[in-house]
This record gives C-alpha cells, structure tokens and sequence, in this order.
C-alpha cells in the first residue's frame, strides 16, 4: 500500500506509462486515475517531466541503498552477491511498472535526472562487480561489469517473462542470475 499520496500518484504513474507511455498519458489521465483532477497533481509535482524524474531516481536510489545494506549484511561475496540476486529479483517482481518506463521512456527523462539516474546505476553495477571480484579476483574490472549487466538483463526481463507462479519465477531468475555472473556452471 503506497505510504503518502505522493507515492500512489507514483505508483499510478508507473502503471498507467506502462500501459500508455509517458507521452500517451496525459496529466488528466493521472489526476483521474488517483481520484484527483489533474491539475492537483501540481501540488505534488511542478509537471509531469518532474513526476517521471521523481520515478526513475526514486528506483535507482532504492536499488543502491537496499543492495548496499544487503551486500554489507552479508558475511563473504559469495553471500553478499546471493543477496543482491535475491533483492534484485525481488525489485523486478514486484515493480514490473517500473521496469518497463525506465526502458521505454528514458528519453523522456529531463537530462539531469537522467544523469542522476545514470549515476546510481553505474554504483549499483559496480556494487555488484565488486562482489564478484572479491569472489574472483581473476576477473577483470570490466568483465565483472559485463557478468553484471547480463544478470540485470535477464532480471529486468520480468515484465516480459514472469509467467510462472512467483516462488517458480524467482527460482529461474535466481539460477539464472547466478549462471550469468558465472557462480555456476552449466549442468552437462
């Protein structure tokens, strides 16, 4: 349940610039989906380019800060990168919204927020790559990005592929996941 009016006009947002896109949603189409004329969106946010900001940053910070607390909680890489997996997969399953505005309008994002967003998730990346390093210090700096990116991929693929009961779902994601940054091998 959204925690303030301002987190369900962004939580709305999400779901209806999924549906529409960014530039298919108008400002009426909010305010009428969150029992609000859309003008009164006004005293949450100055325009809409700043509602897509607020979203976009919003994720990107929350991504950062749980996987920071998450990698830090965890006794050695090998437990920290299974709990960055399992936040990940948690994030995706649970904003598929999100994932879709980020990949489809981020040309709508206003280009601070877009470089502030771009910001967090080369920390987020490197997080991760970090982990892997200190777990296979063989790895090359920008190999353990690579391994990285490609579990984002297959993560971030929810919207498109969560098909499954969501335990199921979170099982191939997680051996996926661990596949793809290189902790398994491939079963003969």
């Amino acid at each position: 349940m959204p925690a303030s009016r301002r987190d369900q006009i962004l939580s709305t947002a999400a779901v209806l610039f999924a549906e529409r896109g960014f530039h298919g949603t108008s400002v009426a189409d909010l305010g009428a989906a969150c029992g609000m004329s859309g003008p009164a969106l006004y005293k949450h946010f100055p325009s809409k380019d700043a509602l897509l900001a607020a979203m976009l940053v919003s994720i990107s910070e929350e991504l950062l800060a749980v996987g920071t607390e998450r990698a830090e909680a965890a006794d050695d890489p090998a437990a920290a990168l299974d709990a960055l997996v399992d936040w990940h997969i948690t994030f995706a399953l649970a904003n598929k919204s999100l994932i879709v505005v980020q990949d489809r309008d981020w040309a709508a994002l206003p280009v601070e927020a877009r470089e502030k967003v771009r910001t967090l998730q080369r920390k987020y990346v490197a997080l991760w790559a970090a982990q892997l390093r200190s777990l296979s210090p063989e790895l090359d700096d920008t190999e353990a990005h690579v391994r990285a990116h490609a579990a984002f991929g297959l993560l971030n693929s929810t919207p498109h592929s969560a098909f499954l009961p969501e335990d199921a779902m979170r099982a191939v994601l997680h051996d996926m996941a661990t596949r793809a940054l290189g902790l398994r091998e491939e079963s003969a």
